[in-house]
């Protein structure tokens, strides 16, 4: 009896299998598509850049592009992992045809940016109606988190520099509406920025959020509903005033500098003034205390300007800053919520670190680097990753539950997308077969039959 030599089973492999898909379980980000009806608001928005005798229509290869990444491109060129697959994903232009409609769009600056926000904007506004109680705005409020990204560039390209961690390359501003414990979230901004790009530049700040808060719901970009959460870069003068200006009437919860003025307080407040943080869970925050500040701090902000300081004992190993006090780390933030007590707000701050696994997935999606060459370029890129970001946060609100609902792209791809399928004809109907024995298939199906419930859009 021959034996076997290595760990694994000998297997040979023919080339000539028919009727195979792979990465078959993105029928899950194409039924996504088909339900909001985001391939038909795209195509719309991007009809004027439709040559008369064009073959692909420009809002597909855009949706088409935004899939591959989804599924883990990084470039235009891996839009060829949706090609072999026609009877799946229909029609897919070649690369030179993508290549051309990139620059177009680009060419087109504002005008090609402002189309496909708008059909994003449409398209979120009916999803969320789909999502009932499982979209952002169920408890009420909408929640917006301001952060900065840094992109490495390996290469010389546009509006390529040094960045403060002493790496070379572009520092986007991103936002991202945040859907809470329950799922993950998805963006609603991305400026493109050089890589020396400051981090507490109001203009900038100002310049996000106002696309961000045109992406809501018309009911949620004024008004207390609607929380502008962000770090201390954006603890500026003018970035409050323009959040609390009126007419805008927006909540915010903003990250401050501990300057030597607020270290003087805190030195006063009396130890029965310091009300202990909390988790999430309700529980007591071990090592954690916040309190709120008062009296000339607050005279040059806007009004009804709460400031909150926050003392906590460092982490092992960790070094204290000049400005923490009694070997406690010191932070602060500024919020106008009136009426609620400081530990509950000291947590919804706290809760802003959320955005830091949305910098992840988008990392993870895209956006380890920017693949293009000049600026106007790149942030159509931008575009296609966030409408990426956009249905990998979709497709869990609407149809994935439990754990699952939490699952960053990555896991997303090696659990559900990845799984194999054989195409079946038969009369007159396309079945795609799933493999019987993948953990996930049941979780693939039910998904999709819940999709399937949602009404087609009009």
């Amino acid at each position: 009896m021959k034996q076997p030599t290595g760990s694994y089973p000998h297997v040979r492999v023919q080339g000539d299998g028919r009727a195979v898909v792979s990465q078959a379980g993105s029928v899950l980000l194409i039924e996504t598509v088909r339900k909001t009806g985001l391939d038909q608001a795209i195509s719309a928005a991007l009809a004027p850049w439709r040559k008369p005798r064009a073959v692909h229509d420009p809002g597909k290869i855009l949706v088409d592009l935004a899939l591959a990444v989804a599924l883990g491109g990084d470039c235009l060129a891996d839009i060829v992992l949706l090609r072999p697959e026609p009877a799946v994903f229909g029609p897919v232009a070649s690369d030179p045809t993508v290549s051309r409609l990139t620059d177009t769009l680009a060419a087109s600056g504002e005008k090609a940016l402002t189309a496909i926000r708008t059909a994003r904007s449409e398209v979120r506004q009916h999803l969320w109606e789909l999502a009932g109680d499982r979209a952002p705005d169920a408890g009420g409020q909408v929640t917006v988190d301001l952060d900065g990204v840094l992109v490495v560039a390996h290469s010389d390209k546009q509006d390529t520099a040094p960045t403060w961690k002493k790496t070379y390359g572009h520092h986007p501003l991103m936002a991202f509406v945040d859907h809470g414990p329950g799922g993950t979230g998805e963006p609603v901004a991305a400026l493109l920025r050089p890589g020396n790009a400051g981090s507490n530049t109001a203009a900038d700040h100002i310049s996000a959020a106002r696309p961000a808060l045109a992406q809501l719901p018309k009911k949620y970009r004024r008004g207390r509903r609607t929380l502008i959460r962000c770090d201390s870069a954006g603890g500026t003068h003018e970035f409050v005033a323009w959040l609390a200006q009126r007419g805008r009437w927006l909540s915010y919860s903003v990250g401050m500098t501990v300057t030597e003025a607020v270290h003087q307080h805190v030195l006063k407040i009396p130890a029965s003034a310091w009300t202990p943080a909390v988790e999430s869970n309700g529980e007591v925050r071990d090592g954690a205390w916040a309190a709120e500040l008062t009296g000339d701090l607050l005279a040059d902000w806007p009004k009804g300007m709460r400031l909150i300081v926050r003392r906590e004992r460092p982490h092992p190993g960790a070094q204290l800053r000049i400005t923490d006090a009694d070997g406690m780390r010191l932070t602060c933030f500024a919020t106008n919520t009136p009426g609620r007590p400081i530990a509950e707000l000291e947590l919804r701050h706290r809760l802003r670190a959320r955005a830091e696994d949305r910098i992840r997935a988008a990392r993870a999606t895209g956006l380890r680097n920017l693949p293009l060459h000049d600026t106007a370029q790149n942030q159509v890129w931008l575009e296609i990753v966030q409408i990426a970001l956009d249905l990998l946060a979709w497709l869990p609100m609407l149809a994935l539950t439990g754990r699952a609902r939490l699952w960053e792209p990555r896991r997303l791809r090696f659990r559900l997308f990845s799984v194999a399928g054989q195409l079946v004809t038969t009369g007159r109907r396309r079945i795609l077969r799933l493999a019987r024995h993948w953990p996930w298939t049941g979780e693939i199906t039910g998904a999709l039959e819940r999709l399937a419930l949602l009404p087609n859009p009009g």
